[in-house]
């Protein structure tokens, strides 16, 4: 009988963040990070958008936001299935060593995401697996 590798332990939450509707990735964020991360990380100027968004009244037209929701989403997940919401919070909102003591929302929200996504992302596997 053939043994197989484990995988990654954040591949369940990429398949959903894959799959889900941009309003319910918006939802859970905005339940799990609260209203006015999920708005920084989205680069919104208010946090009605974020409501809006998750309620589909609102859809978000760049597509490098909805990007980078589905992003965070994944990586909020990733931390959960670990940890608390709030250390998630405080995780997206820290200075962190793995990216140059840059916090994770500020990278996600300032960034390029094809080059800083795989940085959040690995820096989050790294402390996932330290939990």
């Amino acid at each position: 009988m053939a043994i197989l590798a484990p995988s990654k332990p954040d591949l369940a939450a990429y398949e959903t963040a894959t799959r889900l509707g941009i309003d319910a990735i918006v939802t859970e964020l905005r339940s799990r990070l609260g209203v006015r991360l999920v708005a920084f990380i989205a680069g919104a100027s208010e946090t009605r958008a974020v409501h809006q968004w998750a309620s589909g009244t609102r859809q978000i037209r760049d597509h490098e936001v909805a990007d980078r929701l589905r992003l965070g989403y994944q990586v909020t997940q990733l931390l959960i299935s670990r940890d608390s919401d709030k250390v998630a919070q405080a995780w997206f909102q820290g200075l962190n060593p793995k990216l140059d003591d840059q916090s994770p929302a500020r990278l996600l929200r300032e960034g390029k995401l094809a080059e800083v996504g795989p940085q959040v992302l690995a820096a989050a596997r790294a402390f996932a697996a330290l939990g």
